[in-house]
């Protein structure tokens, strides 16, 4: 199984994907809708209903009828011969989508009016029409209304922002009056149910359920490209013989002329050719005959599909790498594509925009992020190998001393017949100069395993002084080649809890140092004390010193100062960079003062023995 990438990496990458994922969401919600709806309507346009053998019958005023059978004055005449000629054909319901409302003043118009609730009374189930404008109905006048006539609303569009008719609502009310739809009426008279029963999530008509939530229970209209039959009234006044194909159908009488008005944009209708509004309510009372409804998904599922969405992308990207990775996140986006498909086809509308922006979103910043982390390894990858013939240069460098003395001695112990005394020094020399080897190699070792967290610190006390004390002895010889008086300013004092020869590492590489970079007949000066529970041991050096660009890179491994690349002296640059290793491990830090020509300052601060054990525990620098 593939090893995760490092915290902190971890940490980068899902913050890239959580805001991949909050910008997708916010693109949703802002410009979703308006791209969501044109999907949808291409997406009607491709997955057309089933056909049905269709009860709806149209009657319009058309255009030819409102030629030749006198104007949009003569509106209500028309109706009343239209409804003579249906009344005959005895249809089961007839569902009038014109407004009544105003009555008529002069004779003449209290005539045509008369006639009118006459012709409407001839037909025993009718639908009349009533509109909610400014909250207010807007109902047919009192003589228009016979008995047991019911009222249907005909406001069609629902929250429509760009004209386009996708939905009803079944309900509209307006204080405690409500009305239901001419066309959900319609249904209810035509299949002889006497109530509709409602619910939080669904109506029921007879046997049928209606997905739609309370209040205005808003269902999408599924559009047929068969057309409804339609008649004119013209045809149907001068031919009477076409009222036989009435019988036991659902008749919408209204306007059919696009001049009178009422119009809308269907969503598979071609872009700036509207429908007659009376189509809309027949191709309703289809929807319900049909009863195979398009239901919306609810918010939370869109949210969710989004989190998968990003989950899935992110977790591609972390197992996977390269073109496998790739491949499998554009097979995810496909996925997505299709299963949008497949739910509307099985009667779900799934929001577009926010899901697929998602999956892009956050393919395209998982893709890119994984690129980065890989330059970066490849990088980091690029500088073990550097650190790695590095530190073997380091090892020989430093094995170089021990091993010049191991084989100078066994030569002259070969070469030469020498006395038991000078044979005794030597192997004595010997032994201490490959029991100094080893612990080079376990100390460079240690430090390494350090370094990667591979390795716990011991965790003991110890004086200060007796590791301060040894260093110096041990440097004391190199000191004495060039003049340099070791001193200490004042008695050392502390006991530190932690690893006694990894510290003592450090404190004689910072001694050696300090008299390697000192000219001669100078002094080093080695002081201790414990303040506030902090120890401070510095070591003070009359050498070149150095500038405040070179203070700020004295740690970093393999960096070299202008004094050491001056003084001629042999190094990698590797030893300052272990000690600040070894002090931070034990919980402290390093300090350095230095300007050029006035020598330098190191000065490491630990915890003191009090307050060691937690500090080291944690392995964090003192404040």
């Amino acid at each position: 199984m593939r090893r995760l990438w490092p915290g902190r990496t971890t940490a980068g990458y899902v913050a890239v994907l959580t805001g991949c994922f909050f910008v997708a969401v916010f693109a949703g919600w802002w410009i979703g809708p308006q791209i969501d709806n044109r999907v949808y309507d291409r997406l009607c346009q491709l997955n057309p209903p089933q056909p049905i053998k269709t009860r709806a019958v149209i009657v319009g005023i058309d255009d030819k009828t409102l030629s030749a059978m006198g104007g949009p004055r003569r509106l209500r005449p028309m109706l009343t011969k239209a409804l003579h000629r249906i009344a005959e054909g005895h249809p089961s319901v007839v569902a009038i989508d014109v407004l009544l409302h105003d009555q008529g003043r002069e004779p003449s118009d209290i005539a045509e009016d008369a006639e009118l609730a006459a012709a409407i009374r001839e037909n025993p189930n009718v639908i009349l029409s009533t509109n909610l404008d400014a909250d207010v109905f807007e109902d047919p006048a009192p003589e228009f209304v016979p008995p047991g006539a019911v009222l249907g609303h005909v406001k069609a569009d629902v929250d429509s922002t760009d004209g386009v008719t996708r939905q009803i609502a079944l309900s509209e009310a307006s204080g405690r009056r409500r009305n239901w739809a001419l066309a959900l009426e319609a249904y209810r008279r035509g299949n002889g149910i006497r109530e509709i029963v409602e619910s939080m999530k669904d109506l029921t008509v007879g046997n049928l359920v209606i997905p739609a939530h309370a209040q205005k229970y808003p269902i999408r209209i599924v559009y047929s490209p068969d057309p409804i039959p339609t008649f004119s009234v013209y045809d149907l006044v001068n031919n009477p013989d076409l009222a036989a194909q009435f019988k036991n159908k659902v008749v919408f009488l209204g306007a059919t002329s696009l001049s009178l008005g009422d119009r809308i944009t269907s969503p598979i209708g071609a872009p700036g050719h509207p429908i007659p509004g009376i189509e809309a309510h027949a191709q309703t009372f289809e929807t319900l005959e049909r009863g195979d409804f398009l239901v919306d998904a609810s918010n939370l599922a869109g949210l969710a599909s989004c989190a998968a969405l990003a989950i899935l992308t992110g977790l591609i990207f972390a197992w996977l790498s390269g073109w496998a990775a790739y491949l499998a996140g554009a097979a995810l986006l496909a996925l997505a594509h299709f299963a949008l498909v497949l739910l509307f086809r099985n009667g779900i509308v799934f929001p577009y925009l926010a899901p697929l922006t998602t999956g892009w979103l956050t393919f395209v910043g998982a893709g890119t992020y994984q690129f980065f982390v890989v330059r970066g390894q490849l990088r980091r990858s690029e500088v073990e190998r550097v650190r790695y013939r590095q530190a073997i240069h380091f090892v020989t460098h430093e094995m170089r001393s021990p091993l010049t003395a191991i084989q100078g001695s066994s030569e002259l112990m070969g070469r030469y017949n020498l006395n038991e005394d000078k044979r005794k020094q030597i192997a004595s020399m010997i032994n201490s100069e490959s029991k100094r080897l080893a612990r080079m190699i376990q100390t460079f070792l240690d430090v390494e395993r350090l370094a990667d967290g591979q390795m716990e610190l011991k965790r003991e006390p110890f004086a200060v002084c007796d590791v301060v004390h040894s260093c110096m002895e041990r440097v004391r010889p190199l000191a004495e080649r060039k003049s340099i008086h070791i001193i200490t300013k004042e008695s050392i004092e502390g006991d530190v809890l932690g690893d006694r020869e990894l510290m003592e590492y450090a404190i004689y590489n910072l001694l050696t140092n300090a008299v390697k970079y000192s000219p001669a007949d100078t002094e080093v000066a080695v002081s201790c004390k414990t303040d506030s529970g902090l120890l401070r041991l510095s070591i003070q050096d009359q050498g070149m010193g150095m500038d405040p660009s070179e203070l700020k890179q004295i740690f970093t491994r393999f960096y070299r100062t202008k004094r050491a690349e001056a003084s001629g002296e042999s190094g990698t640059g590797i030893g300052l960079s272990i000690v600040d290793q070894i002090v931070k491990h034990h919980g402290g830090r390093m300090e350095v003062t230095s300007s050029p020509g006035k020598g330098s300052c190191f000065t490491v601060l630990l915890p003191a023995h009090a307050t060691a054990a937690s500090t080291l525990e944690i392995k964090r620098p003192v404040p």
